[in-house]
């Protein structure tokens, strides 16, 4: 649905830190679903850890919220009112590691809309490899005017 080339155009993360590669679900204002693909090549490998690599929980984590971004900025689809807004991460709650991530596999994001409040916007968001939640977290964003 959404290749990495589209994704640099509406996410600010530059590699080595934009770690979603794909979108492959997405409906206004309810849910996205992305992909983020684990090749030993990633620079985080080298030191976590040398003989174990695993994907960094916080990368996981950034993932999730890049994740969520995206969900933002498709949901709302004005370019000439985005230009004007930011949405900042003002809240993690109840995130849950269940599982590691190894180079090769493949993570299925998926990040739902529950409820808007003003400028707040929040959501639960789940990570999968293998039909398995690896992790899961509650994400807190608020718009803000430039």
């Amino acid at each position: 649905m959404l290749d990495i080339n589209k994704i640099l155009s509406i996410l600010p993360h530059r590699y080595p830190f934009i770690l979603v590669d794909k979108v492959i679900a997405f409906k206004k204002f309810k849910f996205l679903n992305a992909i983020k693909n684990l090749s030993m090549n990633e620079p985080y490998f080298q030191g976590h850890f040398p003989k174990n690599p695993i994907y960094p929980g916080v990368l996981l984590l950034e993932s999730m919220i890049q994740t969520t971004g995206i969900l933002i900025y498709k949901s709302i689809n004005n370019e000439k009112l985005e230009k004007k807004i930011l949405y900042y991460l003002v809240g993690i709650d109840q995130t849950r590691f269940k599982k590691p991530a190894f180079p090769g596999d493949q993570i299925i994001i998926k990040s739902t809309l529950k409820k808007q409040k003003n400028s707040l916007f929040y959501f639960n968001s789940i990570a999968i490899i293998n039909n398995k939640i690896i992790c899961k977290s509650k994400i807190m964003c608020m718009k803000i005017l430039k």
